[in-house]
């Protein structure tokens, strides 16, 4: 049973597999670790929502970061990384990223990923917001995520097992997880997960394994509009909330600056206007003309997102305006068509030719800087339970994520985490675990939500938690939260009743859950800092605030939000799968908060 006691309400698992190690995820951070982990003998077991390549990592766009280049430096990359992140990155993880990233970058190539080169067979670098060097390696222009995604795939294909291999790499696509799995002792034993009617397996079932990793991406499809695939709905959060984790800093969500606009009340994935087309000179303008970012940073356009974002939305406030815009022009066709085709085909699909006009742009919601906490090596608070990618907080992007710094993050924890494992087992062994039973009482013991709630909950959000934030807004945004929740517990105390267990329910069921973390920790976090703006907290507090909101699940249902007490992460005092289990961190500063 999870620490909480709370699970989704499903039927029971009517199928098994076992491993040494489940991923759920197949984006960077999950491929890696479970190519990792099978290059090191452990039996292997991916699990992914869609099919292999549908995750965020093919949709990035701009690049991946990496001290890679002449007269760069692992030093450079970090001092810009601690300027984005706004006093809140843990700076030895962002030291281990910056160091072990280069030759991190260097074994994807020779997985197979094959990334643009320069007329000399050197890596073409280009550079984006916040970055003082170009250190940004692309992939067919624009296509950076999808060629990674692409090696990645090929790479697990040359992994299953065959006629001839017994062992190897499993996966199983189409499989929305569902809840962790635990022995008597809170020690991570696998995951349920429900398989939606392709392949051997079908209908609810679980793997049971000693070691999860959580490679689950983000939470975007929170907000209405969003750059982030339909599948990104914060299943693992919600997942490690319910495991009894320790989420941190959800409260800082980057929305991307230059989203293409498609009006006023588009839903759900948006165009993404790569960071790297500003990093090739497009500057941002008003209806006029003017470039209203000269002189709001020494950087101008290539500012960290933050500062964009605000100079963008500031700039539509005073003119009223629903959008800004991106003018390069000056490219001319060639290099739009050579450097940008995937943002060009997008562009002229919505009837907007870059090459005679500027592009309408806005912010959308982008990327969550926080997430489940871990440590150096990817361990989550629960014994056996790891993270890795977006769906992790590992301290490396503090208050706001510098640009092309995620892909890499992923690269280098999953490596990590596969390192852990790896040792653990040739310690100890990894010892199987026994998982406790699954509950299956009579009436649903927590209720479901109904499948429109996901939209109820994303407009909750974009009004009253979107880019602009105030004590009202943030107010508002949680008594609507709160009124969906108190339905749906209303219906099932008065007659037991509940949506019906499917992966729309599910979903819906997950994003209110995180959506009430975020909200929870953006009220109590007054101040302005990163990615976080508050309307009536303007400035940055460091003697308040320079500290990580942590949240856990209560077995109530409420929530239990806390601050450190200094910008430091204390320990997460996780055991690795094969030791004996300890006591989860606790906040420091514990202020319980219904919500």
């Amino acid at each position: 049973m999870s620490t909480t006691g709370i699970r989704l309400h499903a039927p029971a698992p009517g199928w098994s597999l076992s491993a040494d190690v489940v991923v759920v995820g197949s984006g960077v951070a999950g491929l890696t670790a479970a190519l990792r982990c099978e290059a090191a003998g452990l039996d292997t077991v991916v699990v992914t929502k869609a099919r292999l390549d549908d995750g965020s990592t093919r949709w990035a766009q701009g690049g991946i970061a990496a001290a890679l280049g002449e007269g760069d430096t692992p030093e450079q990359h970090l001092a810009d990384t601690l300027v984005a992140g706004v006093g809140l990155c843990d700076e030895e993880a962002v030291r281990i990223l910056v160091t072990e990233g280069p030759d991190a970058v260097r074994r994807l190539i020779e997985t197979g990923a094959h990334f643009d080169e320069s007329a000399d067979g050197a890596l073409a670098l280009t550079r984006e917001g916040g970055h003082h060097r170009r250190r940004i390696a692309h992939a067919g222009g624009d296509a950076t995520g999808a060629e990674i995604s692409r090696a990645l795939v090929e790479a697990v294909g040359d992994a299953v097992p065959t006629a001839t291999r017994a062992r190897g790499l499993r996966t199983v696509e189409n499989a929305l997880v569902l809840d962790l799995l635990t022995d008597a002792e809170g020690r991570t034993a696998g995951v349920t997960l429900h398989v939606m009617g392709e392949g051997q397996h079908d209908g609810v079932g679980a793997v049971h394994a000693p070691a999860v990793v959580l490679a689950t991406g983000g939470m975007g499809q929170v907000f209405s509009a969003t750059t982030n695939p339909a599948v990104s709905t914060g299943d693992g959060v919600a997942l490690a909330l319910r495991a009894g984790a320790e989420v941190s800093d959800l409260e800082f969500v980057q929305f991307h600056p230059t989203v293409l606009f498609l009006g006023a009340d588009a839903e759900g994935q948006q165009p993404l206007v790569s960071e790297a087309v500003r990093g090739e000179g497009a500057h941002l303008v008003d209806a006029d003309g003017v470039r209203f970012m000269v002189g709001q940073h020494e950087l101008a356009e290539l500012a960290p997102r933050d500062i964009v974002a605000k100079g963008i939305m500031r700039r539509m406030r005073e003119q009223d305006a629903e959008h800004m815009y991106l003018d390069a022009r000056h490219f001319g066709a060639e290099m739009w068509e050579q450097r940008f085709p995937t943002i060009l085909a997008a562009c002229r699909a919505h009837g907007i030719d870059p090459v005679t006009e500027p592009v309408p742009v806005a912010p959308a919601a982008h990327y969550a800087s926080g997430g489940v906490r871990t440590d150096k090596h990817g361990r989550t608070t629960v014994p056996g339970l790891y993270a890795c990618g977006e769906v992790a907080c590992t301290g490396v992007h503090g208050a706001n994520r510098l640009a092309s710094n995620s892909l890499l993050e992923g690269l280098v924890y999953a490596e990590r985490i596969a390192a852990d494992i790896t040792s653990v087992r040739a310690a100890q062994g990894l010892h199987a675990r026994v998982p406790e039973p699954v509950p299956h009482p009579s009436r649903p013991a927590h209720p479901l939500l109904a499948p429109e709630t996901r939209f109820a909950v994303q407009r909750a959000m974009t009004r009253g938690a979107g880019v602009l934030r105030s004590a009202a807004s943030l107010a508002g945004a949680a008594d609507e939260l709160r009124a969906l929740y108190d339905e749906a517990v209303t219906a099932l105390d008065g007659d037991g009743k509940t949506a019906e267990p499917g992966d729309d329910t599910w979903e819906a069921t997950n994003l209110l859950g995180v959506a009430r973390v975020l909200v929870a920790a953006a009220r109590l976090r007054e101040e302005t800092r990163g990615c976080h703006w508050r309307e009536d907290h303007a400035d940055r507090d460091d003697d308040a605030w320079r500290r990580h909101i942590v949240v856990r699940l209560n077995p109530d249902g409420s929530l239990a939000v806390g601050t450190t007490d200094t910008a430091d992460f204390p320990p997460t005092l996780s055991a690795a799968p094969g030791d004996a289990p300890s006591a989860p961190g606790t906040p420091a500063d514990q202020r319980p908060q219904e919500q």
